[in-house]
């Protein structure tokens, strides 16, 4: 699915942010990427979804085959990448399900199909709401505006279930959630999750891979991914921290 090779990326003073990160996904499975602040994990996430902040200097980004870097963000979209923002942008006036309605039309007319009847629309709609305990008025809302972050966490649950991507990168989706919310992100993170479609998840936490159990985890530091294990791994890092894992990837 998603093949990450050699990749280098820098911000426009020139900065390197990513130094060679070598990454493979495959239909079917979650993938978590935990690692101290700076480390770059926001910044894989962003230039994998093709965001502008970032020039990639040396390396390959494939999805299906397909050379990701070559295409702009919303191309990227409609090959089915999906990215939950850190921080979601607020847009006044266009309401949840407005977007959500066009962001769908945009991806079938992409791809030459007729938009999606209206009446499917809001079964499934109200389908995806349910299982995130939303209510009806949340969805008449301006996009994000006035939403505490525990709401914009849940409408990004939200547009992902509806968008049905192939892959979904979920940027510290846990932060700022409490228990209860953390729990019914996870449940539409797993309901979401299929055999034949892929999740990212970038945490500091090991709390939100207690519900969201991921097959491989990566540590990335300064630039690179270090260390790479099974789900225990997260639970080491939990109880011991980064210091180790920095220390044996330097030889130490």
């Amino acid at each position: 699915m998603l093949k990450v090779k050699n990749l280098h990326a820098q911000i426009e003073d020139g900065t390197e942010i990513l130094k060679g990160v070598d990454l493979e996904i495959k239909p079917g499975e979650i993938h978590a990427i935990m690692g101290p602040n700076g480390s770059g994990k926001s910044t894989l996430s962003a230039v994998v979804a093709g965001k502008e902040d970032y020039e990639v200097t040396e390396g390959e980004i494939e999805f299906y085959g397909e050379d990701l870097l070559d295409m702009e963000a919303y191309e990227r979209a409609q090959k089915g990448i999906f990215l939950s923002f850190q921080y979601p942008v607020e847009i006044p006036g266009v309401s949840v399900t407005n977007f959500i309605r066009n962001a769908i039309n945009e991806g079938r007319k992409s791809r030459g199909e007729d938009e999606m009847k209206g009446a499917e629309m809001l079964k499934k709609v109200r389908e995806n709401a349910d299982k995130l305990n939303i209510r009806k008025e949340f969805l008449n809302r301006s996009l994000n505006e006035g939403f505490s972050g525990g709401e914009k966490k849940r409408n990004e649950i939200f547009q992902m279930l509806m968008l049905n991507p192939k892959l979904a990168i979920l940027d510290e989706t846990d932060s700022g959630l409490d228990i209860d919310a953390l729990r019914i992100v996870a449940d539409g993170v797993n309901e979401f999750k299929r055999d034949d479609n892929a999740v990212l998840v970038i945490t500091h936490y090991q709390r939100l891979l207690e519900y969201i159990v991921p097959d491989y985890v990566h540590v990335l530091y300064d630039g690179k991914i270090i260390k790479s294990g099974g789900k225990e791994l997260a639970l080491e890092l939990e109880e011991r921290g980064y210091d180790w894992v920095i220390e044996e990837a330097a030889g130490v």
